[in-house]
């Protein structure tokens, strides 16, 4: 019989580590995946320091996963969640990385070299939850095994480096090339990591286009399964140029079941039809609240109108989520709640294995 991702998360979870806790309890596993009789796994430390001194819990936690019945071989990675401490030799200015202006002329729509499928994550407005559900869709993508990668195409109102944890401007080695940031087992880039938090991105149409260009194509996302990109509410100059400028291999479109919404969330629908991007499916957020104290649920934005918008377009609905403080709170700490345990986890992870096994990530 095979094993189970709870069988090797309860043998983690009885190694005590140094400082306390276990690395299930201080959530540093990542992308775990079971292949037949192969486990594979990563354990994500705090800085690249402490990374440095777990080689023997590294060799532990695999010791431990491989005397379980039915697992034969392990792979285990060290990782860190932050950059290392520069070196003397590292100290010296870095060349300059102008983000924004003019697109370049392309011959055909690009798909950034290593990467297999680019998912655009959309929304006819702003505040269903597209950027919450584009991070911890990432993040549950990670845990089902997957190479993932996440863009923050919101420009004015990037949000993933919060939610995400990360912080830093990503380093460019040469000027030209974008070193991006890692968290959670996911590739993460925004324009939030190259302005200060605070300031206000100003940009004309072109500009927009011109980085959004560079993010895919100068970045260096490695080998990905797929990269999942955040995209800004509406239907404008930044869906256009994903649209026609990159290789998309589809859209996930994110509403509440109220009517507003699924007004605008249409006008997502047809725009995505009408530049010929295959829409995989809808996603309800907001779909219910349960109240902590009596139990009962709460159809705060309506019910089920995304069900039945998906039913009439003949579109699969990959999930509807609830309200749910937790998730909140998660997304404000920089860990997403699909990062952890829970019955939000699950319905994440419900959604990206369904993704999964249909093939679109």
């Amino acid at each position: 019989m095979p094993v189970t991702q709870e069988e090797i998360r309860a043998a983690l979870d009885r190694l005590e580590l140094p400082g306390g806790g276990t690395l299930v309890s201080r959530d540093m596993l990542r992308a775990l995946s079971i292949e037949g009789s192969t486990v594979r796994f990563v354990i994500e430390a705090a800085s690249p320091e402490e990374a440095s001194k777990m080689e023997m819990l590294r060799r532990a936690a695999e010791a431990s996963v491989k005397a379980l019945p039915g697992v034969e071989t392990v792979a285990v990675v060290l990782t860190a969640h932050g950059p290392a401490a520069p070196t003397k030799s590292a100290q010296k200015p870095a060349p300059s990385l102008k983000l924004g202006g003019h697109p370049k002329p392309q011959a055909a729509p690009m798909k950034p070299s290593g990467v297999k499928r680019i998912l655009a994550v959309g929304s006819g407005k702003g505040g269903v939850g597209k950027s919450t559900v584009s991070a911890n869709l990432a993040v549950a993508l990670a845990r089902q095994g997957r190479k993932v990668g996440l863009l923050d195409a919101d420009i004015y109102g990037p949000s993933q480096p919060r939610m995400m944890g990360v912080s830093g401007r990503p380093a460019s080695p040469d000027g030209t090339t974008i070193e991006p940031l890692h968290a959670h087992g996911v590739t993460v880039m925004s324009i939030g990591l190259m302005v200060e938090e605070r300031k206000a991105v100003v940009w004309r149409g072109p500009m927009l286009m011109g980085a959004l260009q560079q993010m895919l194509g100068q970045v260096n996302w490695g080998e990905l399964d797929v990269l999942i990109v955040d995209l800004p509410p509406g239907t404008g100059d930044v869906q256009l140029t994903l649209c026609t400028k990159a290789e998309l291999s589809g859209a996930i479109v994110v509403s509440t079941p109220q009517d507003v919404a699924l007004l605008d969330a249409r006008k997502a629908l047809d725009m995505f039809d009408t530049l010929k991007t295959p829409v995989l499916g809808l996603i309800e957020n907001m779909s219910f609240f349960t109240c902590p104290d009596c139990g009962g649920t709460h159809n705060i934005f309506g019910n089920g109108g995304v069900a039945a918008e998906a039913k009439d377009l003949g579109l699969p609905l990959l999930g509807a989520l609830p309200i749910d403080l937790e998730t909140r709170l998660a997304g404000d700490s920089g860990t997403p709640i699909a990062a952890g345990e829970g019955v939000m986890a699950e319905a994440y992870a419900r959604i990206a294995k369904g993704l999964v096994e249909g093939g679109m990530a």
